[in-house]
């Protein structure tokens, strides 16, 4: 059994992974160690992983860093990219832990936190302990449950009632290490009444071992917020993401999730989103450009669980060589939830005979008075579009190459940050012409 070895890894090594952490993380590893022993890794035999068998990426020899060694990288001296002129304020994971030694950032508003997640939970308490794994349910989920036993760290932003904070956040998480290892983010989002934040997550990888990576990520919307939440992943093809992304909605709050996939090597996004107060709204977008044997699964589950709320939910793949992309979207309008707007789209462009895409959009409405709709729409570059760009004058490849492009666009329209959303169409245009796969400029990618 797979899980036997972190079962036991797990009692053996107990008092160091709390020595190396805090009581706030502390305090729920024994409930998410019970799940665990219950759930184990999700396989192919459970319908909703039957394309992914997640616990196959832990089937191997890897290392953990419970005893909080420090790793020997200064990403201030390593990373230099940067979306131009997005002017944000900037923070680091090294593999799952904050990075301390941050320099001198913009000022934020009186009340706002950004930063480690153990500091968190000692400064903020009653916070930490009211939203920490409480939407990132572990009950169900073993993937979660496992994150939950062994994160030690992780990274917060906290923003009161009514503080807006103008300028985008920016975290970078940086995979590094000798040997291959498994690392485990913990990232949440807190947004009280009337409270607006932009996040942009950024994954790279600097060393070519291989990398397990869970990934949990809360978001809490309340009252009147406005959460924006944009990832964009440039792993190595040595990487296997695990990523889970729950967000739960107060009334008339506004939640704006997208993950652009550019390179990667095994992809699980779990996105949980519940829409618990009326007029909620929220948008949900994935991209993934995939080629080589890369694979990307997205599952996306929203709740409308009040009346009056809108999702509108969109994911695209464009499939090279022998890649393969999952989707499975499901849409729960619970009894009661009149005049739900919901709205779920997939769309897939495949340029290889060998690529493969499985989709599966579902519905599942409880309610007689609303508009709900899916659609799905799987095919090649249009013949007739190809056409009439070579026709003037512009030679195959390009036009392909523009096509292509313009097939991510409505995608990266969800991205709410202007200087963000021109530097995506660089690097999409990069990406469909086969050049460096990430964003050049840094140490770290080279």
């Amino acid at each position: 059994m797979i899980e036997q070895q972190y079962i036991d890894l797990f009692n053996d090594y107990r008092s160091e992974i709390d020595a190396n952490s805090v009581a706030g993380l502390n305090r729920h590893r024994d409930a998410a160690f019970e799940a665990f022993c219950r759930l184990g890794f999700p396989t192919s035999k459970l319908e909703d992983y039957k394309h992914s068998d997640l616990s196959r990426a832990f089937d191997g020899d890897l290392g953990l860093n419970l005893r909080n060694i420090p790793i020997p990288v200064d990403p201030y001296e390593a990373f230099k990219c940067d979306v131009p002129n997005l002017n944000t304020n900037v923070y680091f994971l090294i593999n799952d832990r904050f990075y301390a030694n941050g320099h001198q950032q913009a000022p934020l508003p009186d009340g706002v936190f950004v930063g480690s997640l153990q500091r968190f939970s000692e400064t903020h308490p009653d916070i930490f302990n009211k939203h920490y794994a409480k939407i990132g349910d572990c009950s169900a989920n073993g993937v979660v449950a496992y994150n939950t036993m062994f994160a030690q760290d992780g990274f917060v932003i906290y923003v009161p009632e009514n503080v807006t904070v103008d300028k985008p956040l920016q975290l970078i998480n940086i995979l590094r290490g000798g040997v291959d290892l498994n690392v485990n983010r913990r990232i949440l989002v807190i947004a009280e009444k009337n409270a607006h934040v932009k996040l942009l997550v950024c994954d790279h990888t600097v060393d070519e071992v291989e990398f397990v990576v869970t990934q949990v990520a809360e978001i809490v919307a309340g009252r009147d917020a406005q959460v924006d939440f944009y990832e964009l992943e440039e792993n190595s093809v040595k990487v296997k993401l695990l990523n889970n992304v729950f967000a739960e909605q107060a009334e008339n709050s506004n939640v704006t999730v997208s993950t652009i996939t550019l390179h990667n090597g095994f992809t699980r996004n779990n996105y949980r989103f519940r829409l618990l107060g009326e007029h909620a709204e929220a948008h949900i977008g994935g991209l993934a450009i995939c080629d080589k044997e890369q694979h990307i699964d997205n599952y996306a589950f929203l709740e409308h669980a009040v009346p009056n709320c809108h999702s509108n939910e969109l994911f695209k793949y464009a499939l090279q060589e022998r890649s393969t992309g999952v989707f499975c979207g499901r849409i729960l309008v619970d009894k009661g939830a009149q005049k739900t707007l919901a709205y779920q789209n997939n769309k897939n462009l495949i340029t290889s005979e060998e690529a493969r895409i499985f989709s599966k959009p579902q519905l599942e409405i409880y309610a007689d008075d609303v508009k709900c709709s899916h659609g799905l729409t799987t095919g090649q570059i249009d013949q007739d579009a190809l056409f009439y760009l070579q026709a003037r004058g512009i030679p195959e490849e390009e036009a392909r190459m523009l096509l292509m492009v313009a097939f991510t666009q409505d995608v990266v329209d969800l991205v709410r940050i202007e200087m963000l959303q021109d530097r995506l169409i660089q690097l999409i245009n990069k990406r469909f012409r086969g050049e460096l796969m990430r964003c050049g400029n840094c140490e770290v990618c080279k």
